[in-house]
């Protein structure tokens, strides 16, 4: 889970004068003090785009009881929506994009559609074939996510901020440890071929070199083109997966 915060900094400086004070600290200080106005109010606009933005992105969220999707027999909520919306929210603006114009609401909004439909699916496959969570795998997981976050205030902080609780984010946990552990054993990516890597390679050493940047040798990036390259046919297979279970889903989108 990623960490969205929101922090607003403010400080207050005192401005001392020295007994021997005349015209010319008397300006210095005039001067002080507009330039602390001006942060004050630069501060109190920035505070207030933040609040804007932020009524914003929550007019998009919907009501966490409303069906906005049946896969089968299983409903798709306002809740798994929500937090999922805040994800993506949070992935543009990190990205410098503004999520609530109108053509990235709608585009945010089929995409999240499109990934619960997916990830339900795949996850009553793997329900079907016997895939299972234990309670420790789920602590395990949750203990590792806490971790990120110096208290546990601040944890509860980010966890209501993403719109969710504890109940969600344990269901979660719990279908991301069972979805990988289907892909793992069902949708393996297969061996990554040295030729694929060399081919790779030489665009991202094409792209380099277009920009003046320096390009590292090869066996230097080896290992992390390999992962890229694995990850990528995996997302591949999985959405032929997807695909072809929607063949025979039953599937209602209701928003």
């Amino acid at each position: 889970m990623k960490k969205i915060m929101f922090t607003l900094i403010t400080g207050l400086m005192a401005v001392v004068l020295a007994a021997c004070g005349g015209n010319e600290e008397s300006k210095e200080a005039k001067n002080d003090d507009k330039a602390k106005t001006a942060e004050t109010h630069q501060q109190k606009e920035q505070q207030k785009q933040m609040e804007e933005m932020q009524k914003k992105l929550e007019a998009q969220q919907i009501d966490e009881k409303k069906t906005v999707a049946k896969v089968n027999d299983k409903e798709i909520l306002g809740s798994d929506y929500n937090s999922a919306l805040a994800s993506a929210q949070g992935q543009m603006q990190q990205m410098g994009q503004d999520p609530t114009s109108k053509e990235a609401a709608e585009q945010v909004k089929k995409q999240i559609i499109d990934s619960l439909v997916g990830q339900t699916l795949l996850l009553q496959e793997a329900d079907k074939k016997g895939y299972k969570v234990s309670e420790a795998d789920i602590n395990k997981q949750l203990d590792e996510v806490k971790k990120q976050f110096k208290t546990e205030k601040e944890f509860e902080a980010a966890l209501k901020k993403s719109g969710m609780d504890m109940k969600i984010l344990e269901t979660q946990i719990a279908d991301d440890i069972k979805l990988n552990q289907y892909v793992e054993k069902e949708v393996p990516a297969g061996k990554i071929t040295d030729e694929e890597i060399q081919k790779t390679y030489d665009q991202y050493a094409e792209q380099g070199k277009s920009t003046g940047q320096e390009v590292p040798k090869l066996e230097k990036v080896k290992p992390q083109i390999e992962q890229s390259l694995q990850q990528q046919k995996k997302q591949e297979k999985l959405a032929k997966q997807v695909e072809e279970l929607k063949k025979t889903a039953k599937i209602d989108i209701k928003i």
